[in-house]
C-alpha cells in the first residue's frame, strides 16, 4: 500500500513511488501483485492507469480521488547517480480509503509492504492501521522521506511489522527516536529486535552490500560489482528480491543472493521500472553468482 505517481526528472517522466516500484519488479519475478493506492481523475491519472494496464498489473485496487491530483514527485539526479526526491504533500495517495473488500484481499496476500510515508496523512495512516490488522506477513520498508518522520508513528509501525527493511542511516535514527546510542550493525539490530518484537531485519549498505538478520542468527552478503546507470529505485529492487524468494521460504542465502542481484540489476539500468524480460535477469544473476 501506498503511493503510485509520477517522478518527474530532467528528461521526462516515469511512472513509479516506492511501493509501485516493489509491485513492479515482484511481477516482473512472476507473481501476481495488487497495488492500494489512490490516483486524482486527472490526466496524469488516466496516464499512470493506461501504464500499469500496459504491464499487466492489476488497477482492481487503485482509488480515484475526484478532489486530490495525482502525485508528482520532482527528481533529481546528482554527479554520483544518486536520486534525490522533491515529494509534494496533499495528493490523492494521501487519502486512500479502507474498503470493506480489502480484508479479504489483505487476508489472503502470501506479504503486505507498507512504508512510513504512506501514513503521513491521517486518512491514509488510518487505512493502513486498519489493513495492518489482517495481514499475515506484514513487511515495513522504513524508507524515511523528510520532514515526515514523525517518531510515534514510526514506533507503532515497527510494533506491528515482522519483517523490516532499513538503511544503516535509518538504523541510527531509529535507534535517536528510542534515545539508544549506536554501538555495531548487530548489537544495533538485536536491540531493536527485541524493543519492538521484530522477527527480521534486512539492513542495506549500498555497495558494501546487505545483512539479513533471522532471530539471534544473521548473514552477510557482499554487493556485486556493476556498472551504475542511476540509483533510483535500487532499494525498491532488492526488496522485490526478496519478497519473490521470502514468501516461498528459501533459505537466507537463496533469499538474499535474489536480493542483491535484482537491486544490482536495476541500478545498472535507467528509472525503477525499466523494460526487461525474467530470463535478462537470471543470467545476469547467474554471471554475478
Amino acid at each position: 500500500m501506498g503511493r503510485f505517481l509520477w517522478d518527474i526528472f530532467p528528461e521526462g517522466s516515469r511512472a513509479g513511488g516506492a511501493p509501485f516500484n516493489v509491485a513492479y519488479n515482484v511481477h516482473k519475478m512472476g507473481i501476481d501483485v495488487n497495488m492500494l493506492s489512490k490516483i486524482g481523475n486527472d490526466e496524469l491519472g488516466k496516464k499512470l492507469t493506461d501504464q500499469i494496464k500496459s504491464w499487466e498489473i492489476s488497477t482492481d485496487y487503485i482509488q480515484v480521488d475526484e478532489k486530490y491530483p495525482t502525485s508528482t514527485v520532482i527528481a533529481k539526479i546528482d554527479e554520483h547517480n544518486e536520486a534525490t526526491y522533491e515529494i509534494i504533500n496533499n495528493v490523492a495517495w494521501d487519502f486512500i480509503e479502507f474498503l470493506p473488500e480489502h480484508k479479504e484481499l489483505v487476508s489472503n496476500a502470501e506479504a503486505f509492504v507498507f512504508g512510513s510515508l504512506s501514513a503521513r496523512n491521517e486518512k491514509s495512516k488510518e487505512t493502513l492501521l486498519q489493513l495492518l490488522e489482517f495481514a499475515k506477513l506484514k513487511i515495513f520498508d522504513v524508507n524515511f522521506r523528510p520532514p515526515f518522520t514523525e517518531v510515534e508513528l514510526i514506533k507503532t509501525l515497527l510494533q506491528k511489522a515482522d519483517i523490516v527493511k532499513m538503511n544503516k542511516a535509518e538504523l541510527k535514527q531509529i535507534l535517536e527516536f528510542i534515545g539508544k546510542e549506536y554501538n555495531n550493525e548487530e548489537e544495533s539490530v538485536a536491540f531493536l529486535q527485541n524493543h519492538f518484537d521484530i522477527k527480521e531485519v534486512i539492513l542495506t549498505k549500498g555497495s558494501k552490500g546487505a545483512k539479513y538478520f533471522v532471530g539471534d542468527k544473521n548473514y552477510s552478503f557482499e554487493a556485486v560489482p556493476i556498472t551504475v546507470a542511476d540509483t533510483v529505485g535500487s532499494g525498491d529492487a532488492f526488496l522485490s528480491g526478496f519478497i519473490s524468494k521470502r514468501i516461498k521460504n528459501e533459505n537466507p542465502e537463496e533469499i538474499i543472493k535474489q536480493s542483491i542481484s535484482l537491486g544490482a540489476f536495476i541500478t545498472s539500468k535507467s528509472g525503477a521500472c525499466p523494460d526487461y524480460e525474467y530470463s535478462e535477469f537470471e543470467n545476469f544473476k547467474n554471471q554475478k553468482f
